[in-house]
């Protein structure tokens, strides 16, 4: 991994989970910082697959660190299909009706507990941004993905921290996933390298609504999405993808 220093000396912590929107946030961090990125391993079904992505990244990007953690919690505290196997992972609804009622997929408080422990870092790195892909729009609805959540956190950092200097930054957090597709492209972020499916870690169901969101976010883009699917996914958004 590159280990030469940024132009800029603003150093950021980048919560990179191996999925498209923290990819596309990691390659605007490390445009603008001297970026390190986080990721978490908290007993997913993807999570090897998940940590995989994040490496690759992370490398691809030139990361000055990439810190692999592992928070076993949420397997114990159950209650989620991506961290429960009694539950099962739904495919995915309608369009109109994804992000109508949170889904079964949420994991309870999820993202506070990856904060946490990214200012934590930034703290003895000396970072004063904390970089999250969270996603308002064309998200499934998970309520630690509102604007408000992140206004909350701000203010337990002003209150919580040494020296109360570290910003909170989502950069996509209005934007659809059209748009970060977009978006990534213009800076060059390795999409390919991504992983977003709920249920499989060698190829992408197309099923669930992590892979649907996707699908349609690149056939709405008009541009192929790069990783392998089953050969039952959807074929329509399949096609649409790959005109």
């Amino acid at each position: 991994m590159d280990s030469r220093s940024s132009s800029s000396t603003q150093r950021s912590v980048i919560c990179l989970s191996g999925g498209m929107d923290s990819c596309v946030t990691a390659a605007l961090a490390a445009r603008e910082t001297e970026a390190y990125g986080i990721h978490f391993s908290y007993g997913q079904r993807t999570e090897a697959r998940e940590l995989e992505a994040a490496r690759a990244v992370a490398e691809r990007l030139g990361l000055r660190r990439f810190l692999p953690l592992r928070m076993d919690l949420f397997r114990i505290i159950g209650g989620s299909a991506l961290t429960d196997t009694t539950i099962a992972v739904p495919d995915a609804g309608p369009a109109e009706s994804i992000g109508a009622e949170i889904p079964v997929t949420y994991v309870p408080f999820r993202n506070a507990h990856f904060l946490a422990a990214a200012v934590s870092w930034a703290e003895v790195l000396g970072a004063t941004r904390v970089y999250i892909g969270a996603v308002e729009q064309d998200s499934s609805g998970y309520p630690d993905c509102r604007p408000a959540y992140y206004q909350a956190f701000q203010q337990l950092i002003a209150t919580g921290t040494r020296n109360a200097d570290i910003e909170v930054v989502t950069p996509l957090i209005h934007l659809s996933k059209t748009e970060i597709i977009r978006l990534g492209l213009e800076c060059h972020a390795p999409l390919e390298l991504t992983w977003s499916c709920y249920k499989d870690a060698h190829l992408a169901c197309g099923h669930c609504e992590s892979c649907v969101l996707r699908l349609r976010a690149f056939a709405a883009a008009q541009v192929p999405d790069p990783i392998p699917y089953t050969s039952d996914g959807p074929a329509a958004e399949r096609r649409a993808c790959n005109p």
